[in-house]
């Protein structure tokens, strides 16, 4: 039995009403609030003991709002939040955020800006540069895209530590390769750059996606990245678009099933543990 715990590195909580989700289509079936009650029985059941929270709405409240759930919630072991990178006091609301022992790390949603550059180009490389200082942790929530200004992100702030979420979300329902492959080749040469199994299914056809789908680029990622930069997160409850809880839980472990027991412990709780900084 190993003495290293079960992590899923992302996942979110969100309340309808309460915070805009501007990402989510009108009438998806992602529109109800999901909470902890919701996610309880079903970490409990796939084995997860601890998990950390990722943002899904763009505002320093929800931010707070997560930290709540994570101070009050016994699974929850830690928080990526928003902050607006481009604040010139973000330094004190980082200082602020960092009294709390949850606070992990930020996140942007950069996907969504129209401008594939905008981390790079908008003025945002500042805040990285704070949270840089502050051996925050940063998730990249890009797609293949946003993919060649990592490197040039990286370039300016080289102690960053980073994740790439989602494997950077590559185009799996038309199984196509490239340009992701050689740009995730070249972000993974990055020395300390971690990434993210998670975020899969729902890059595949929603209703007849299966593991052999997914598992040329596991395969390609755990090629890139080893094993001890690699760290399973569920998507929850995107995720539930294309399957449950313990179904992705279930493909990752069969993905990853050729790996040894210390590295499978790695992927599936020591590398968030250790990228994070969670205290379990």
């Amino acid at each position: 039995m190993s003495d290293i715990p079960v992590v899923d590195s992302h996942h979110h909580f969100w309340e309808i009403g309460k915070f805009d989700y501007p990402w989510m289509e009108e009438g998806s079936p992602l529109a109800v609030t999901f909470g902890p009650d919701d996610l309880r029985p079903l970490v409990k059941a796939a084995g997860v003991e601890h998990t950390v929270i990722v943002q899904a709405a763009q505002t320093l409240e929800e931010t707070r709002w997560l930290l709540d759930f994570a101070e009050n919630t016994d699974f929850v072991a830690g928080v990526v939040g928003w902050v607006d990178l481009k604040d010139p006091n973000l330094g004190d609301t980082l200082d602020d955020l960092q009294q709390s022992k949850y606070f992990k790390g930020v996140r942007h949603n950069w996907e969504g800006e129209e401008d594939p550059s905008w981390l790079y180009t908008s003025g945002a490389l500042n805040g990285l540069k704070q949270i840089e200082e502050r051996r925050l942790c940063y998730d990249f929530l890009a797609r293949p895209r946003n993919l060649p200004y990592v490197l040039q992100i990286m370039d300016e702030v080289p102690r960053l530590r980073a994740v790439i979420d989602h494997i950077a979300k590559p185009s799996i329902k038309e199984g196509v390769m490239e340009p992701w492959l050689s740009d995730m080749r070249k972000i993974a040469s990055i020395n300390g750059m971690r990434c993210k199994v998670s975020g899969m299914v729902t890059e595949a056809d929603l209703e007849n996606w299966t593991a052999d789908d997914l598992r040329p680029y596991v395969h390609h990622v755990l090629g890139m990245f080893g094993y001890d930069r690699l760290m399973f997160g569920s998507d929850w409850p995107v995720s539930t678009l294309a399957a449950p809880y313990e179904k992705v839980v279930a493909t990752a472990r069969d993905l990853l099933s050729s790996l040894r027991p210390h590295e499978k412990d790695a992927v599936f709780g020591g590398v968030a543990k250790d990228f994070y900084r969670l205290d379990v």
